[in-house]
């Protein structure tokens, strides 16, 4: 297993960072495949937003083979369910509990840190944030899936954490409906949830990143 690192974006604005977004990405690829989208969101230039990019350790995945790549657990069997290395997805979870620990020794408030992921950084991001003992800005799920619903054993403190959760109607890797699902179960389980669906497939598109922006400008806005 490779030594984990992270991509550090600080605010566009050239202020101290006051809030944190932790962005983490899909099987395969690296904190750096999100960062375009830093610059792309646009955020408001009131907003002095430090981007944490984490990059996966490189592990074997099963279903491809038992190749290395860069991965947040393994994926045992590509079915609906996706059968997965549960007790890997949930070190990672704590590796994401230990950046927003980080962040916070920083001087960043909890209640200003947002957790995205992206795929199978969306189960992780699931995890990670509903598990997390002081209250977050919100969960962001990008074309991702709730991997740990059955076995998760939510904070309190997080009871209140607001969702948004987006998925591409064509998705070919995370079929929607598996998408669709974990918002819907995180809907059960009481939390307030929004679901995005856009014309695309296992990826991001211009009108979600306007969706997006503004859905962080309200949950990051100065009180």
């Amino acid at each position: 297993m490779s030594r984990p690192s992270e991509l550090v974006i600080e605010p566009h604005n050239g202020q101290p960072a006051d809030s944190c977004v932790i962005l983490l990405h899909g099987l395969g690829a690296d904190g750096h495949d999100f960062e375009p989208l830093v610059p792309a969101l646009n955020l408001p230039s009131d907003l002095a937003v430090r981007f944490v990019l984490p990059h996966a350790p490189t592990l074997p995945v099963t279903i491809n083979g038992g190749m290395m790549m860069p991965a947040w657990y393994d994926i045992l069997e590509m079915n609906l369910g996706r059968r997965i290395d549960e007790a890997q997805l949930k070190a990672s979870a704590k590796r994401i509990h230990a950046l927003i620990d980080a962040q916070i020794a920083k001087g960043i408030d909890s209640r200003r840190i947002v957790i995205a992921g992206f795929s199978q950084g969306g189960a992780v991001a699931y995890q990670a944030a509903l598990t997390y003992p002081q209250p977050l800005a919100g969960l962001l799920v990008l074309s991702g899936y709730f991997a740990t619903a059955d076995s998760i054993e939510p904070h309190e403190a997080n009871r209140g954490l607001v969702i948004e959760a987006h998925h591409g109607s064509f998705d070919p890797v995370v079929p929607e409906d598996l998408g669709q699902a974990g918002a819907e179960r995180a809907r059960e389980m009481g939390y307030e949830v929004t679901y995005r669906r856009y014309p695309m497939q296992h990826s991001l598109c211009p009108q979600q990143v306007a969706d997006i922006a503004p859905w962080l400008a309200q949950r990051l806005a100065k009180e």
